[in-house]
């Protein structure tokens, strides 16, 4: 567990009673962060679209009352690349002194006509004066059990994307919660880049045997062509750059971008990061894949 205390004013460290703004604070990461945060004493002010604070990256009226007396954000990127450096800038002017940047692994590895609004996040925050740190986990575990990415198909038994059998160290999303408090409320972390992965790379089809086996269902993994993936996609209403963007992520895994282990948790936490196994039976114990 972090701490949130601090030895003396001025030495960059956030103090007890500072108030930490969370964006996406009802999604994956953002809603482990508040519960973490709080767990350690720290002041947190949740923001979303539908949580306890309104913010909304398409309603700039929101974020003045967002940030007002914030010290700390934890920022998750904008759709439009040019709201991140608007709303970055318009923070450190409120008094905001530090910034933790979600963006994703190896992000400068892809075309720069993808993930605009990560990239546009991590150089707005770079670009600050303010204290940054970012973090690039990835793939999420969470996302095998989350109905809206591929927790629905694997509720009807298969799961059909992009991908071959190359393995990747999918990480648990309370990880990356526990890195960004750490982050949030500790000196030390400015001006690093943290990837976070799991403790080890596995396939898709063994992450999907691997569900199935805890919660006893039928379940597998098919691996289809790119033109499939992408007609699948615009039939539940995806646009064509979405689909393009989707498609060049999972090139980049099936190229092995992220099949080696990061030891971003490990530098930051001090700990090997949880592994599917666990996740799996954690969240089938919760109902994930419940009928």
């Amino acid at each position: 567990m972090y701490s949130a205390t601090c030895p003396a004013r001025g030495d960059g460290c956030l103090l007890i009673g500072m108030t930490i703004l969370v964006l996406g604070a009802t999604g994956k990461t953002g809603s482990r962060l508040v519960q973490t945060l709080r767990a350690g004493g720290s002041a947190v002010r949740p923001a979303s679209r539908s949580g306890e604070v309104r913010f909304d990256w398409s309603a700039p009226d929101t974020w003045g009352p967002a940030v007002d007396g914030v010290r700390a954000v934890y920022l998750l990127a904008p759709q439009d690349p040019a709201s991140a450096e608007i709303f970055v800038k318009q923070a450190v002017q409120a008094g905001v002194s530090r910034f933790v940047a979600l963006s994703g692994r190896e992000i400068d590895q892809f075309p720069s006509q993808y993930f605009q609004g990560m990239r546009a996040a991590e150089q707005a925050v770079r670009d600050s004066g303010a204290e940054w740190t970012i973090i690039r986990p990835n793939n999420f575990s969470q996302n095998f059990s989350a109905p809206e990415i591929w927790g629905g198909p694997l509720m009807s038994g298969e799961l059909a994307l992009p991908m071959d059998a190359t393995p990747e160290p999918f990480i648990d999303t309370q990880d990356i919660a526990d890195v960004a408090a750490v982050v949030l409320t500790s000196d030390g972390h400015h001006g690093q880049v943290y990837d976070l992965s799991g403790p080890r790379a596995i396939s898709f089809a063994s992450a999907v045997a691997t569900i199935a086996a805890v919660t006893g269902r039928s379940m597998r993994f098919v691996e289809c062509s790119p033109s499939e993936y992408r007609a699948s996609l615009l039939e539940v209403g995806a646009s064509e750059g979405d689909a393009e963007e989707l498609n060049a992520l999972y090139a980049g895994m099936r190229s092995g971008l992220y099949t080696v282990p990061a030891d971003g948790v490990q530098r930051v936490l001090g700990r090997e990061p949880i592994d599917f196994e666990t996740f799996a039976a954690r969240a089938a114990e919760a109902g994930a894949w419940s009928a």
